[in-house]
């Protein structure tokens, strides 16, 4: 049975242009524009840019806050 892909084509297209970018030193983070060194940090420039350009992929995962408990007031 064929399993189906959690990302799409084009999101690991835009991946492996950001790995390449990385090697090379031309890879860029953020408003700083500091160099990406990380590979973590380079796939998920990648995938990012996959998001913005509508490709198939999961949503980012997020904290979820939570919900501070309030203590019974005592008398």
């Amino acid at each position: 049975m064929a399993t189906q892909r959690k990302y799409g084509k084009k999101a690991s297209k835009k991946v492996k242009k950001a790995m390449h970018e990385r090697k090379s030193g031309t890879l860029r983070s953020g408003r700083s524009g500091k160099k990406v060194k990380s590979r973590k940090q380079a796939i998920a420039i990648g995938l990012s840019e996959a998001r913005r350009s509508g490709a198939k992929v999961p949503k980012k995962k997020t904290s979820k806050k939570k919900s501070s408990k309030k203590s019974p007031k005592k008398k």
